[in-house]
């Protein structure tokens, strides 16, 4: 690969932590964050972050905007797949019955998955469908804030 290439690269994956940062999401890069924040009680939505474009036109805004609602999960964090791989590699671990996917959403309760929004529930899709699947999930699964 070019320099440019790889500078081009590093862009895109820093303007991608940088959103989903400034959508409230707290970045966990190693398995040790991960293992710490998944074993906490209540629910956590994990998003696996990537550089595709459905990550970028769709999940990342979708991520963004489904928080504003009246439930919503206690914990908001963020993997980074092709990135972070060790950390995504444990989060993974923990979504059993999901085959890897990303980018996609994992609700979590107790250290436990509860549901997915899988790349295939994303890419092709709308904003608004994602985070209307989203919100139904934290209609059920989340307390108000």
């Amino acid at each position: 690969m070019s320099m440019d290439f790889n500078i081009f690269m590093n862009d895109v994956v820093r303007q991608a932590r940088e959103e989903i940062e400034a959508a409230g999401y707290e970045q966990l890069t190693t398995p040790e964050e991960v293992e710490a924040t998944l074993e906490k009680e209540g629910t956590t939505l994990v998003m696996v972050n990537s550089v595709c474009g459905c990550a970028g036109g769709i999940a990342r805004p979708a991520a963004s905007h489904a928080i504003h609602y009246d439930k919503r999960p206690d914990r908001l964090v963020t993997v980074f797949a092709g990135q972070d791989k060790e950390a995504t590699a444990k989060a993974r671990s923990y979504f059993e019955g999901y085959p890897p996917s990303s980018p996609s959403f994992a609700l979590m309760k107790d250290g436990k998955i509860i549901s997915m929004v899988e790349r295939h529930e994303i890419e092709g899709h709308d904003p608004m469908s994602v985070i209307a699947n989203l919100q139904s999930l934290f209609e059920v699964h989340c307390k108000e804030v």
